[in-house]
């Protein structure tokens, strides 16, 4: 095969595989999203109200900054980044 033709082979598999890990990544977080939502339903009743929305908004927002700047550091130690 060609280096162009391989490079070309590479790059949609790469493609392919961040579209894949996308993917799956968006389907735990809604199953995420669910479990918390039902959390914060059970801990202050009705999801209508305008400050457990919040309150679950920015626990849900801290969360993800922790995961991904503890994912970005992982990544620079393993030099994968």
């Amino acid at each position: 095969m060609p280096n162009h033709k391989k490079r070309l082979h590479q790059e949609i598999l790469k493609s392919m595989s961040a579209l894949l890990t996308a993917a799956f990544g968006l389907v735990a977080a809604l199953a995420w999203n669910g479990a918390i939502q039902s959390a914060f339903k059970l801990i202050f009743g009705t999801p209508d109200a305008l400050i457990p929305q919040l309150i679950y908004a920015i626990v849900v927002t801290v969360i993800a900054v922790v995961v991904i700047v503890y994912i970005g550091r992982l990544m620079g130690r393993l030099h994968l980044s």
